[in-house]
């Protein structure tokens, strides 16, 4: 835990000296050749036995599931699996103004590097409820975006099941707080925001979209 969040410190220092856009090549091989429609359901997760936060499309679920691209397509569950969880996020419909934030903190490559985490991540609505003004403000002002990011990331892999039984999370921006999770299956929330569409697999995160931005500071 300490490494990621040094990494995340560091990466913060560098963002305000460099507005740039990374990407990465990094795909997979993976990923299911055929996926299940994401579930609208309550999950019933067989990942939840091992442990190790790590899901399947089958246990995906939630209401704005049905938004993503379906089969192969772009964005799609087929798709996003084998990639790292910034590069799958780059082409998910629901995360085009988180893609954007990462990108202007810099914080691609670092996401994708990681081996194992949780990523609660805001849909565009919840962007846009900060208003294009705000989100611009933030966007030019890395140092102070990167910790809010960093906020919406658990250095561990966590399934619904997983989210519900630990009840508390530490971020890695630990000094905005826990992250309070309460509620099971589609009841469940993060920090009072509601979970979209959860369990998406990535190929080193397990994704959960959410429908507000988590402000550091307001939970401890």
């Amino acid at each position: 835990m300490s490494k990621l969040r040094i990494a995340g410190i560091g990466l913060t220092a560098a963002a305000a000296l460099t507005l740039t856009a990374c990407g990465s090549s990094d795909t997979g091989s993976s990923a299911s050749s055929s996926a299940p429609a994401p579930s609208s359901s309550a999950p019933t997760s067989s990942a939840a036995a091992g442990g190790d936060g790590m899901t399947t499309n089958a246990d995906v679920f939630g209401p704005a599931c049905s938004q993503l691209p379906q089969g192969s397509a772009p964005g799609s569950l087929d798709s996003m699996g084998p990639q790292p969880v910034a590069s799958a996020a780059s082409t998910n419909p629901l995360l085009t103004k988180l893609v954007a934030a990462v990108k202007a903190t810099n914080l691609v490559d670092t996401l994708n590097s990681q081996q194992a985490i949780t990523v609660f991540a805001p849909a565009d609505p919840a962007f846009a409820a900060l208003g294009d003004a705000k989100f611009k403000e933030l966007a030019g002002k890395p140092a102070e975006l990167s910790p809010i990011l960093q906020y919406h990331v658990v250095g561990k892999r966590y399934d619904a099941k997983g989210l519900a039984a630990a009840g508390s999370l530490e971020s890695l921006n630990a000094a905005g707080g826990p992250l309070k999770i309460e509620g099971s299956g589609e009841n469940m929330t993060v920090n009072g925001a509601k979970i979209l569409c959860g369990n998406i697999p990535t190929k080193n995160a397990t994704v959960f979209v959410i429908d507000k931005v988590l402000t550091p500071g307001t939970n401890k």
